[in-house]
């Protein structure tokens, strides 16, 4: 039946016609005849809606229930809203390519010719492509400050000195280097100066320069939780990676002196990743006595220090000891992993060790990109950005908090005192059966499993590991209901199978 159909005179908006059913109510019939719209095609993605109040007038009803009906769509990840764009239908993931019946083969992937039960088993259906992301260690993209990074790239290139866009310096440009250094000092309590910085593309970039100098080798210490592949990384450089047991409080940096030939621990003080949580204070001075004592060293990986919400600010470790904490940071969470900008505060004895390793010029980041960094750090730019997004990210965090509450109170949360990211305890066995689920609803996550070391020897707990920072604003809604649809009942039991 027939309610009304659309033909707006509009400019801002496309011509459509919609067909809504006297069932239910108008804001209803609405959502049903958009989401079919949208489902069969006829709105393609990127298609510019009526404005409310135009849509509204056409069918003759209230402006507040077509207002309400798009709110709710795009809270759902059906359209998006953008100031100064409009409402527009979202992009859809494209249907998986339809499977190609093997040679010889019947209707259900059979053998021709076998009957009964034994006649083979069916290929199991792939998983629908992820329609959300709540994978760790992006932030929001759609975030990044565009405005006030253009203007500070124009304010850098207007003044620049000539001899910057020459060959340049392997420490990286000295504008950069002075920003760094005055505001690693500021706010992360970090003692340097411009001569100990030298600039690079990101953590990876770091710990690839850092084995190439052989001060890593042959054995170095690494948390039991950590990302596989900076382990790999590390490996196919020669160096063998110890887990170091974690609780609480972090890792357990007083065991240090017990492990033979070590050269180097990685840590993750302010937030020790994945799992969350600083490191001690007394672990801290552990690991820096180590280092004081067996001319060992401390990498300290300060991944989203910026970003703390229910804790006071916690300093770097390497405001304890200059000369044995090198300490590496980058723009990846604050900013954006696309700039590719990072850092290295070394102790003196090092730098000239790290630019050989370094290399000439294919190794270096973008003098234009360096620059802007300096200009954005020094007008303030890159504090308010911080101050915003650290707003942002606590309401999200606050938000899945308050969502598994009400749904899921049966799955403890942690890990949630700052960073991007939480960790969801689950029942015993069931994180897999978790993963296959949220893959079901369309949802892209990590398990806490796969940030496990292979070596390490306490116990592995099931868990998610839900990154709350990535997701657009329009579609966060949606993230969370699918991620509540894949978890375990309180009542679930483990029907994995051991290892």
């Amino acid at each position: 039946m027939v309610d009304s159909w659309v033909n707006s005179a509009e400019t801002l908006g496309s011509d459509l016609h919609l067909e809504l059913t006297r069932a239910g109510s108008r804001r209803t019939a609405l959502m049903a005849a958009l989401r079919e719209a949208i489902r069969d095609g006829r709105l393609a993605p990127d298609t510019r809606l009526p404005p409310y109040r135009s849509l509204a007038a056409d069918l003759g009803i209230a402006r507040n229930t077509v207002a309400d009906a798009y709110a709710e769509l795009v809270a759902e990840g059906w359209l998006t809203a953008r100031q100064g764009s409009g409402t527009r239908v979202a992009p859809r993931p494209a249907p998986p390519p339809p499977r190609r019946r093997a040679p010889g083969r019947g209707p259900g992937g059979r053998p021709t010719g076998a009957t009964g039960a034994s006649g083979g088993h069916r290929t199991p259906r792939p998983a629908p492509r992820p329609v959300h992301n709540l994978l760790q260690g992006q932030p929001d993209a759609a975030a990044f400050p565009r405005t006030a990074w253009l203007a500070s790239a124009r304010r850098a290139l207007t003044a620049a000195p000539h001899e910057a866009f020459g060959p340049g310096d392997p420490r990286g440009r000295p504008e950069l280097r002075r920003a760094l250094a005055d505001y690693l000092a500021r706010a992360r309590g970090v003692r340097t100066d411009p001569g100990r910085i030298v600039v690079c593309s990101g953590f990876a970039h770091a710990l690839r320069l850092l084995s190439g100098t052989r001060l890593l080798r042959p054995r170095m210490a690494v948390e039991s939780y950590g990302l596989a592949f900076h382990r790999s990384l590390l490996s196919s450089a020669g160096i063998h990676t110890i887990p170091l047991p974690l609780d609480a409080d972090g890792a357990l940096t007083d065991g240090l002196a017990a492990l033979d030939g070590l050269r180097a621990a990685l840590l993750t003080p302010a937030h020790q990743f994945p799992t969350g949580g600083p490191l001690h204070p007394e672990r801290r001075a552990a690991a820096v006595a180590w280092a004081r004592e067996s001319g060992g060293l401390v990498l300290e990986d300060d991944y989203d220090g910026e970003f703390r919400y229910d804790r006071r600010p916690v300093g770097a470790v390497q405001g304890l000891d200059p000369d044995r904490v090198l300490y590496l940071g980058s723009v990846s969470k604050s900013l954006s992993p696309a700039l590719r900008l990072g850092w290295m505060v070394l102790p003196d004895q090092l730098v000239d060790r790290l630019l050989a390793a370094k290399g000439e010029r294919e190794g270096w980041t973008g003098v234009i990109d360096q620059l802007t960094l300096a200009d954005f750090i020094e007008s303030g730019g890159y504090d308010g950005h911080v101050r915003r997004m650290r707003q942002r990210y606590r309401r999200r965090r606050d938000q899945l908090v308050a969502t598994l509450a009400e749904r899921a109170p049966h799955v403890r949360v942690s890990g949630i005192a700052a960073g991007l990211h939480a960790v969801l305890e689950l029942p015993p066995g069931t994180e897999r059966s978790a993963l296959r689920a949220a893959a079901w609803q369309g949802l892209a996550l990590d398990g806490l499993g796969g940030y496990r070391h292979p070596d390490a020897t306490t116990p592995h707990p099931d868990g998610l590991v839900v990154g709350y920072a990535t997701p657009p604003e329009h579609s966060f809604a949606g993230a969370l209901d699918a991620l509540c649809r894949a978890l375990p009942s309180e009542q679930t039991e483990s029907t994995e199978q051991p290892e």
